[in-house]
């Protein structure tokens, strides 16, 4: 599995377990990540954000 792909994975599984909190759930451990000093693990959740961002956009 490529990294692009586990990234996918993590956020459709947020999606499903949070559903329209997932957001929320993301930038609270963007938020925790960022207090534990863990630069490696705000990119991570960064990724992470940004393919649920891209999920959860409209389809047109």
């Amino acid at each position: 599995m490529t990294r692009d792909e586990e990234t996918l994975a993590a956020a459709l599984l947020i999606k499903k377990q949070h559903g329209a909190d997932a957001p929320v759930y993301v930038a609270e451990q963007i938020g925790a990540q960022v207090i534990a000093g863990d630069e490696a693990g705000v990119a991570r959740w960064q990724e992470i954000g940004s393919a649920l961002a891209e999920l959860l956009k409209p389809s047109h």
